[in-house]
């Protein structure tokens, strides 16, 4: 491999990191991104995308099988056949497109791809630029030991973004078959009959309701007394009562103590201890999915001498100390961006602080991101997202605030097409109508949470809301219903 000098060099490519590569070319830097797996990250390859179209085929088939008689769309259950292996197939294949595209991208923008693990072996000196070695990426790449240099780059500046890896329980390793992360869960050549997942964020959830919908018995354990714990208290109540309507199990204030593994006839199954305040009980499973969370992933990232400061398992930043961040770590030339420097773990907050970075690099005007107003959201059916303060915020920080909700039961759209559970909420301050928060639960949630983000980005009143003619039936009227309430004025409830 030939060494060459970049202005930046971005390290990981997923939506962070190639995001960030293409606007610094746009910018005119001559750029290269360092990839040791696929273009397009874990959320391309192995999380929001390929997770979400598993759900749309969870969607079709739970609405069809259930709902399809009341429609008049007789389904006979016992006919339909699920074909596994095209449904995990399919989530594969939109993947390889989509990497396809990026690779595409880094073309027409003029960014060098580097295939390999990279390694920094300096940040900028007085004497010097950055310096990056580049490694075979091979099996040995994790130890960041046995693997051979193919090559080596230098570079005035250094973006890390590669992300964030699944967390283990300490006492019971992933072994990627009977104990697994999500990464395990979305190619499981096999549907299992049981299953067992700790952890109950949108992770924990969304595959908790692709595996029910297809017939897996499903127990969720929670280690708080609610589920989704992020989310506002309303939203974790009515979600519950929702999934377990359709059949998934929940014990919530629970901490799992123990995962064994023992032979049932020629099978393996999992026995997993959990307990609360009362008792301790065993729950068997053909499958443990492990969703508590994940930690940053910077293994065989920095040579002997590069000491980057980190914090709770991930490389420290400005952000949090800078009215105006430029994603600058402890070292000199090396920046970090998305979900190596920590929550929130979203694509959307890496995209967004990527751009930031690099155009703060150019000496550019930027409005930078907003940590106030990320919409967060989870694809189960009914959909749940959410922007803002919950509920519980207002409360802890002594603000004096109006709450609106409305149930979508009397929507008319959500009638019309036989979604009907969930509700809008939207919290407002006193006097002014501020737009504090918003939480949805029910039909197209993630598309509606939009509008409350652009709301809050122009600091948007409820009267704002009230005042923005939306069209009928649509459920963006459940918006507007919502803010008319934080008035007193709902018209339809």
């Amino acid at each position: 491999m030939e060494t060459k000098h970049y202005d930046l060099v971005v390290i990981g490519g997923g939506p962070g990191g190639y995001v960030g590569a293409i606007r610094a070319a746009q910018m005119g830097m001559k750029v290269a991104c360092i990839e040791r797996n696929k273009l397009g990250g874990v959320c391309l390859n192995w999380g929001c995308i390929p997770t979400k179209a598993l759900l749309h085929n969870a969607e079709l088939y739970m609405e069809a099988i259930r709902h399809g008689k009341e429609w008049g769309i007789d389904v006979d259950p016992s006919a339909v056949k699920v074909n596994w292996e095209k449904v995990i197939g399919r989530s594969r294949d939109i993947t390889k497109q989509l990497n396809t595209g990026v690779g595409f991208l880094f073309k027409k923008n003029k960014v060098d791809h580097i295939e390999g693990h990279a390694r920094i072996t300096s940040g900028k000196t007085a004497t010097g630029p950055c310096k990056i070695d580049v490694l075979e990426a091979d099996a040995d790449y994790y130890k960041g030991t046995g693997a051979k240099v193919v090559g080596t780059v230098t570079c005035d500046k250094i973006i890390v973004a590669t992300g964030a890896a699944p967390r283990q329980l300490p006492f019971a390793p992933n072994d990627g078959k009977t104990i697994i992360s999500s990464y395990e869960a979305l190619v499981l050549p096999k549907r299992p009959n049981k299953m067992v997942i700790i952890g109950s964020g949108a992770i924990g959830m969304e595959f908790a309701y692709f595996y029910n919908a297809f017939g897996t018995d499903v127990t969720v354990i929670e280690m708080v007394d609610r589920i989704l714990p992020i989310e506002d208290d309303d939203v974790s109540k009515a979600a519950k009562r929702a999934f377990e309507k359709q059949g998934i199990k929940f014990l919530v204030g629970h901490t799992t103590n123990k995962i064994e593994k023992k032979k049932d006839g020629g099978a393996i199954v999992t026995a997993v201890s959990v307990s609360d305040e009362k008792a301790t009980q065993t729950l068997e499973a053909d499958v443990v999915l492990v969703a508590i969370g994940v930690q940053g992933r910077m293994d065989g990232l920095f040579g002997p001498g590069v000491n980057v400061k980190t914090e709770k398992g991930h490389i420290w930043t400005d952000y949090k100390e800078k009215p105006e961040p430029t994603y600058a770590t402890s070292v000199p030339g090396i920046y970090a961006i998305g979900d190596i420097i920590g929550p929130p773990w979203l694509a959307h907050v890496s995209s967004e602080e990527a751009v930031t970075c690099v155009e703060r690099m150019k000496g550019h005007h930027t409005l930078g991101v907003d940590y106030g107003a990320i919409p967060g959201c989870t694809y189960t059916n009914p959909q749940i997202a959410s922007i803002g303060l919950t509920e519980r915020d207002c409360k802890a920080k002594g603000l004096q605030y109006t709450v609106g909700t409305y149930q979508l039961k009397s929507h008319g759209k959500a009638i019309a097409v036989g979604a009907t559970e969930g509700f809008v909420k939207i919290i407002t301050s006193k006097p002014y109508g501020e737009i504090l928060g918003a939480h949805i639960i029910g039909e197209d949630a993630s598309e509606l949470i939009a509008e409350m983000g652009l709301a809050k980005r122009l600091e948007a009143t409820a009267e704002d809301i009230i005042s923005t003619m939306h069209a009928h039936p649509t459920m963006a009227e459940s918006i507007h219903e919502a803010a008319l309430g934080t008035e007193g004025r709902m018209i339809h409830q």
